[in-house]
């Protein structure tokens, strides 16, 4: 292990994998999809938000009831497309619905989201009010799930100010590197997370979403991510797993132990590819 590497002083949370998809294939491969996702033993499928997609909310709701225990989550939902209590009560009903199966995960927006909230009628924001709209979502779900139920948050953030307010609120944090960070900038914002939660640090969850899986970059997602397979090599990038499934695990245990990173999402084109490290890590 490189010197620069400290071994968490937090106990280690068990290993949870996640799988990205859209229903842009139709209900019937969504369907397919979704039990695909449980078969292989991933723990939650994901769906990304915004206008040139389905609504998240009914398109979670057929795949969960497709499913027997699969969970369902936004990844992640877009603040400003949405009023506060109206994210918050879709939430919440496809959290109860779900019997507790749904995971709201909620951001302040890509730069893309500023014409989309236009197009619904809704102001982008400032990044301060964005953060602003984000407390205020989760402090209503909190106010409408009352105290006989819980709905989990996930909460997708980068820049400092993002990652002590998930710190505060969220139950699990991805930390939103640009590809292009390497180990120890991945390192430092899960630090930074721990520092900013406290007495609450142990019972955060902190995830990536790892965009390649394995030694080839499919085009898309080279066009999606702005940089090839060779820069992220380079950079030591954590969204890069390389190698066969020993290797994975290896890496994915390294990772664990030093920033204390457990959960993993990946896009639906890895699906596959990634299920015998999750065979032999998720619950570990």
């Amino acid at each position: 292990m490189p010197s620069s590497e400290v071994v968490m002083d937090i106990p280690a949370k068990p290993f949870r994998f996640g799988v990205v998809a859209t229903p842009h294939a139709g209900p019937d491969r969504w369907i397919a999809t979704a039990r695909r996702v449980e078969e292989l033993g991933y723990t939650t499928l994901l769906m990304p938000d915004g206008i040139q997609l389905p609504s998240p909310f009914p398109a979670l709701a057929i795949a969960a009831q497709a499913t027997q225990e699969l969970r369902v989550g936004t990844f992640v939902l877009a603040a400003p497309l949405r009023t506060p209590y109206q994210a918050a009560y879709e939430a919440h009903s496809l959290s109860v619905l779900t019997a507790g199966r749904f995971d709201l995960g909620i951001g302040t927006g890509r730069p893309v989201v500023e014409r989309q909230a236009a197009t619904v009628g809704l102001p982008f924001g400032t990044a301060a009010e964005r953060r602003a709209q984000v407390e205020r979502t989760i402090a209503t779900l909190r106010e409408l799930d009352g105290d006989a139920h819980r709905t989990p948050v996930l909460m997708a953030a980068r820049g400092p100010k993002a990652l002590r307010l998930a710190a505060r609120l969220a139950d699990t944090v991805t930390l939103a590197a640009d590809a292009r960070a390497g180990r120890s900038e991945v390192a430092a914002m899960a630090a930074a997370v721990r520092t900013a939660a406290g007495e609450r640090a142990a019972d955060i969850e902190l995830a990536v979403n790892v965009f390649v899986v394995g030694d080839e970059l499919p085009p898309q997602m080279a066009r999606y991510i702005g940089v090839d397979l060779a820069e992220l090599v380079a950079v030591d990038s954590m969204a890069l797993l390389r190698g066969g499934p020993g290797e994975i695990v290896d890496e994915l245990r390294r990772r664990r132990d030093t920033t204390g990173i457990s959960a993993v999402s990946v896009s639906e084109p890895f699906l596959e590819v990634l299920a015998p490290v999750v065979e032999r890590l998720t619950g570990t």
